[in-house]
């Protein structure tokens, strides 16, 4: 198998790449493409537990930890203590992390028209029906 046909190969040296230009993009706003799927999902779902949100991430419970804790020193998001487990918080947005939203949708916005150029609409469509099918997430 060459290298140009290996999804693995492929699929890695992309998401280096877009992590760096994201990772660009987001320096402006003292971020990085690491902390970008935890404000991701937040927009989408506050008060989740830290668990569940390490779940949707795709990161280890104490790299949530440590990601939570930049969130949290730069004010973008706060801990409430669950009522029913004193150990489990739920993570919320504060009005500085929502206020983000939209600036930072555009950025990421920005780096997929950048890679996904191209790519006719077509192509582009269907490039990203493929990549949910292949990663099993409904659409």
């Amino acid at each position: 198998m060459k290298r140009f046909e290996s999804l693995s190969y492929l699929i890695s040296h992309l998401n280096i790449a877009l992590q760096q230009e994201l990772d660009t993009r987001l320096k402006r706003y003292e971020l990085d493409s690491k902390l970008w799927p935890v404000l991701f999902t937040l927009w989408q779902e506050e008060g989740l537990s830290q668990t569940e949100l390490s779940k949707r991430c795709d990161v280890a419970n104490y790299t949530m930890t440590r990601l939570l804790d930049h969130l949290q020193v730069q004010g973008f998001v706060t801990r409430h203590q669950e009522a029913d487990n004193r150990r489990a918080f739920q993570i919320f947005l504060t009005d500085n992390g929502k206020a983000l939203e939209q600036d930072l949708i555009h950025e990421a916005g920005w780096v997929n028209q950048h890679f996904l150029a191209a790519l006719t609409d077509v192509e582009q469509s269907e490039f990203m029906r493929l990549l949910n099918k292949v990663n099993q997430f409904n659409q």
